[in-house]
């Protein structure tokens, strides 16, 4: 169980740089509160964590796959895994102020937006996007040991989940005043930097990680 809360704790510890980094994700939630509404963003919320859990269930399936059949598949993925943090680390550490305003695209014009498409906006814009693939194969690998059953993992996805829901609930709530925005986007470059730094270290720490 000890092991268990470790993992957790460093898996929580990796993915709050990554949740409240500014991106493609932050903007739209954004721009949904402003342009449709603060009840459109939420459901835009909820469709953005639920397809993080698409990606997790099929990632750590696959993961358990590859392991149990090679070693070979195994270090493949694990240096893909290795070259992605570090470049994501190194993208963070060289990234610039965000302006959020810019990038959630922002007009004066609201409209209304079934709360289904509004799911829907948010679950298509991960589920079609692979970069949450490489993000689990890599941090699973790094922090998540290869005995730890598939049943915790998904333990772990829904905690994830769950975090990342709650931060956009929270930014539909509180991020889309002119103030917090700017607030956000001054803090933005020393987040980037922090996470970059993050990031390149469980690089590094999955460069040492055998099969075995």
């Amino acid at each position: 169980m000890h092991q268990y809360v470790l993992e957790i704790a460093s898996l929580m510890a990796i993915f709050a740089f990554v949740i409240v980094s500014p991106g493609a994700d932050l903007a739209m939630v954004i721009r949904q509160s402003i342009v449709h509404g603060r009840r459109a963003a939420i459901f835009t919320s909820f469709g953005i964590g639920v397809s993080l859990v698409f990606h997790m269930t099929y990632t750590i399936l696959g993961l358990g796959l590859i392991i149990s059949q090679s070693i070979l598949l195994f270090n493949i993925v694990k240096w893909l895994g290795v070259a992605y943090l570090i470049y994501i680390g190194v993208s963070a550490l060289r990234a610039g102020r965000t302006d959020i305003d810019a990038m959630a695209a922002v007009t004066a014009d609201r409209k209304q937006q079934s709360s289904l498409k509004a799911f829907g906006l948010g679950f298509l814009a991960n589920a079609l996007n692979p970069k949450p693939v490489f993000f689990f194969l890599s941090v699973f690998s790094s922090v998540v040991s290869l005995h730890t059953p598939d049943g915790v993992k998904f333990v772990y996805g829904m905690v994830m989940a769950s975090a990342l829901i709650g931060w956009f609930v929270g930014v539909s709530f509180f991020m889309t005043t002119a103030r917090m925005r700017a607030a956000f986007s001054r803090a933005s470059k020393w987040i980037d930097r922090a996470s970059g730094l993050v990031f390149i270290a469980f690089g590094l720490k999955l460069a040492t990680e055998k099969a075995g």
